[in-house]
């Protein structure tokens, strides 16, 4: 069945976390995390969380993980900067990089295919994919804030093809981590590609990209323009 609606997960996706906001605490220790070293902790962080049932929310668990990998890295223990580290990471507000031509992609992705958001988020990430120019790229935006739910749940993808009206068969969902994203899609009955800009699922042995371009390239080769 031709693919209809691709969705698409927020966090690490489309946006990108404002690290000069987040880490100011370690700044201002001098502690400097580099590019590689947090490309790094994030690949752990996929591996460790995947082989895992988090014991909170979905969102905070993986956080959880990835800060104390970091902070055990830096040799600074402090159980309250962690805190505050995963608070700040859980707000959308500080998701708002946005890498070079993702409007343009989406806009070209929207001539062929109904184009949603599937989030785990605060309830505000409709406003934060606003200020960042690219809401309007969207039929539908499913914030789990809203909804109730959390990917994995099978919930919050309900909501969303219900959303756009499609079904489960004829959408494609892409999003970063497997057990949240790709298990979640999956399992739901929609296909799904992970968005893998770290490398994380390099070895796995399931549909990845690492850009929104190769993704473009990807639904072009393989499931052709879906829009009736």
């Amino acid at each position: 069945m031709p693919t209809k609606a691709v969705f698409f997960d927020v966090g690490n996706t489309l946006l990108f976390l404002n690290h000069a906001a987040v880490l100011r605490r370690l700044y201002d220790r001098q502690l400097f995390p580099s590019a590689d070293l947090l490309l790094e902790i994030e690949r752990l962080t996929k591996v460790k969380f995947d082989l895992q049932q988090p014991d909170a929310t979905v969102d905070h668990g993986f956080w959880h993980i990835y800060y104390s990998l970091l902070l055990e890295r830096l040799g600074f223990a402090d159980d309250a900067v962690r805190d505050e580290l995963v608070l700040l990471t859980r707000m959308s507000a500080n998701w708002c990089q946005v890498r070079p031509h993702t409007r343009e992609v989406l806009l070209r992705l929207g001539e062929n295919y109904r184009l949603g958001v599937i989030s785990n988020a605060d309830g505000k990430i409709a406003d934060v994919l606003e200020r960042c120019g690219i809401a309007d790229c969207f039929e539908s935006i499913t914030d789990s804030g809203i909804v109730g739910k959390e990917k994995p749940h099978l919930a919050i993808f309900e909501a969303a093809l219900r959303s756009v009206g499609v079904s489960a068969s004829e959408s494609l969902y892409t999003g970063d981590i497997y057990s949240v994203d790709y298990l979640g899609a999956t399992n739901s009955g929609m296909q799904c590609v992970l968005f893998d800009v770290s490398g994380a699922y390099r070895d796995v042995g399931v549909a990845r990209v690492e850009s929104l371009e190769e993704l473009a390239t990807k639904l072009g080769e393989s499931h052709g323009p879906g829009r009736s």
